[in-house]
């Protein structure tokens, strides 16, 4: 005996679209492009085709996929769970509810990054550290741009560390070394030119952790002041880096004089802040020169 879904009838692609536009319009900023978005992936078509191809009878099932997909959105659901991908340095990565959907915003430590250290090094190649990797995205938009760079990625979540390997294996941008563990603790003994994080930077009482709810709060808030990683991370980071070595932090938009002040009072020197692409401050970077702990 077929199922409801097998004998309905197949509903065109323009109207499922509409619908969809529709169910989200009071949920999202662009109803339209979520719309699209949602159902080029249950087509697996590229969104144009959905332009040009508006009268085609789509399959009962898939339109009650689809139809979960918008569903899900209205309750809250980030669209790259939905869908299992964000775009990242031009990178289609993989992503799951074990890892921090990758934000437009973190590309600036990426470019900090390649702007500090220069090629070719001296040394001929360069070391450096992405902790807290995640979905393996500032490591991998690192690795696609300097080949030559040994990388090392870390991160406390074997889960996060099983996205992070599959991207690097489906991008072939393998030669990252991905170690299990808190910040520095898989990294005894060994420095870096520069070392890089995205901490959780939100303080436990924000209200704004209340819409991110889907994500993983290990990797959003720290504690109660949202200062917690940051200034382990700069306290811990002159026993790994070498003499002249930067230390690269990405951060809320609101605490870039605290971060500041706790590199000057660690003895880091050029210490700068950097401003994102909405104009908030982002990313805060600074240079040990001191004598290695």
């Amino acid at each position: 005996m077929g199922t409801a879904d097998n004998l309905a009838e197949p509903v065109r692609l323009c109207q499922l679209l509409i619908d969809g536009i529709e169910a989200l319009r009071s949920h999202e900023t662009n109803a339209p492009l979520a719309a699209a978005v949602l159902l080029a992936h249950v087509l697996n078509r590229p969104r144009a085709a959905l332009i040009t191809h508006g009268e085609l009878p789509i399959e009962p099932a898939l339109a009650t996929r689809y139809r979960a997909l918008v569903g899900r959105r209205v309750a809250g659901e980030p669209i790259a769970y939905l869908t299992g991908q964000r775009e990242f340095w031009s990178l289609p990565l993989n992503v799951t509810p074990d890892v921090l959907i990758p934000r437009p915003e973190t590309e600036l430590l990426v470019e900090r990054a390649l702007a500090l250290l220069p090629e070719p090094a001296a040394s001929g190649e360069r070391r450096v550290a992405d902790l807290g990797t995640g979905s393996g995205a500032v490591a991998l938009a690192l690795a696609s741009e300097r080949p030559a760079w040994r990388l090392t990625a870390t991160d406390r979540s074997e889960a996060a560390l099983a996205v992070a390997r599959g991207n690097a294996a489906r991008l072939k941008l393998q030669d990252i070394e991905f170690l299990a563990g808190d910040w520095f603790a898989p990294l005894a003994g060994r420095r870096f030119e520069a070392i890089l994080s995205n901490p959780p930077y939100i303080a436990g009482g924000d209200a704004a952790l209340a819409a991110l709810r889907h994500e993983p709060a290990v990797a959003l808030s720290p504690g109660p002041t949202g200062l917690e990683a940051l200034r382990q991370l700069i306290a811990q980071a002159p026993a790994h880096l070498e003499r002249g070595g930067w230390l690269l932090l990405e951060h809320g938009a609101d605490q870039a004089d605290a971060v500041a002040a706790a590199l000057v009072a660690a003895g880091y020197a050029r210490v700068r802040c950097h401003r994102d692409l909405a104009g908030r401050d982002r990313v805060t970077e600074g240079r040990w020169l001191g004598v290695h702990p």
